[in-house]
C-alpha cells in the first residue's frame, strides 16, 4: 500500500526538530510551513538533541510545556517529539506530514544513523506519515545562512506532496552553504559514505585528567560520485530517499543456505 499525492493547502503540517524549539532552523521551518498550510503544529525537544539517533525516553515520564495554540516544547527526544505529537497532541486529527528541521548543520552520508533530525522523520515514517528532515550546510568558519531553504524547501515539498510514497519512507535533503542563485540544482541522490571518520580530539581538564571529545568527520568526500556528499561538495541540493527497513536483499538466499 501507498500513500497517495494530496493537497498541503488542506494539510496538517506537524514541525519538529533536534536543535530546540528556539533553534533559528525551526522558525524557519515553521515559517516555510505556513506558507504551505494553514494547520501548522509546532511541537519540538525543550533542549538541544543533536545526535541523539532515534532514541526513546524510557525511565522518566514526559512532560510537555505549551508556548502557543498548536506549538509545544516536550522534554525529551525528537522520536519522543513526534511520538507525543501524532499519539496524544494530534490524535484528533493526524499530521499528513512532519517536517524535520533544519537542523543547523549537515546531516549526510553515516550522520543518519546518529542524526535526531533524520531520527524525528524516522518515527514518522514509522507511524505511517509520511516525513522529510531538512539539514542547512554550515560554511567552513562554521556561519549559517538560511537563505537557500528560504527559496527552494517550500518547492521542494509542494513536489514532494504529488508523489506516492511507500510505507517506511522519508527523505532527507541538504542545503548546501551557497547563496541561492548559486545552487547547481537539485539532485536525487544515495547516502553517501566519507572516506575517512570522526576525529576524535584529546585533552586535559582544569583538574589536570584527561579526556577524550568528539569532533567532527574528517572529510566529506566521498566514496560514491551519486552520494548526497558529492551533491553538496558541488553546491547542489540533496535529496535522498531513505527506507526504514535495514534487510541487506542480497545476503537473504546466502544466510537461508548457510543455515538450511
Amino acid at each position: 500500500m501507498t500513500n497517495g499525492s494530496f493537497d498541503l493547502k488542506g494539510a496538517r503540517i506537524l514541525v519538529t526538530n533536534d536543535d530546540g524549539i528556539h533553534a533559528p532552523g525551526l522558525a524557519v521551518l515553521e515559517s516555510i510551513a505556513r506558507e504551505l498550510s494553514d494547520d501548522v503544529w509546532v511541537v519540538a525537544p525543550e533542549s538541544e538533541q543533536s545526535a541523539t539517533s532515534h532514541s526513546l525516553t524510557l525511565r522518566r515520564p514526559l512532560r510537555s510545556r505549551k508556548f502557543a495554540d498548536q506549538r509545544y516544547s516536550i522534554d525529551g527526544t525528537p522520536t519522543d517529539c513526534v511520538l507525543v505529537a501524532i499519539k496524544k497532541l494530534l490524535k484528533d486529527k493526524p499530521a499528513d506530514i512532519v517536517l524535520s528541521g533544519i537542523n543547523h548543520g549537515a546531516n549526510l552520508g553515516e550522520d543518519v544513523t546518529y542524526s535526531g533530525t533524520v531520527a524525528a522523520a524516522m518515527e514518522a515514517a514509522l507511524l505511517g506519515t509520511r516525513a522529510i528532515a531538512f539539514s542547512q550546510v554550515r560554511t567552513r568558519d562554521e556561519k549559517i545562512s538560511w537563505e537557500v531553504p528560504k527559496r527552494f524547501a517550500a518547492d521542494i515539498i509542494r513536489s514532494l506532496s504529488t508523489i506516492d510514497w511507500t510505507p517506511e519512507l522519508l527523505i532527507n535533503v541538504n542545503f548546501p552553504a551557497v547563496r541561492p542563485e548559486d545552487v547547481k540544482g537539485i539532485r536525487t541522490c544515495r547516502q553517501g559514505r566519507r572516506t575517512l571518520g570522526t576525529e576524535l580530539v584529546d585533552g586535559v581538564d582544569p583538574s589536570g585528567r584527561p579526556y577524550v571529545w568528539v569532533g567532527q568527520f574528517l572529510s566529506h568526500s566521498s566514496l560514491n560520485t551519486k552520494s548526497d556528499l558529492t551533491a553538496i561538495e558541488e553546491g547542489a541540493i540533496s535529496v535522498t530517499p531513505l527506507h526504514l527497513d535495514l534487510t541487506h536483499s542480497q545476503s537473504m538466499q546466502t544466510l537461508t543456505d548457510l543455515f538450511a
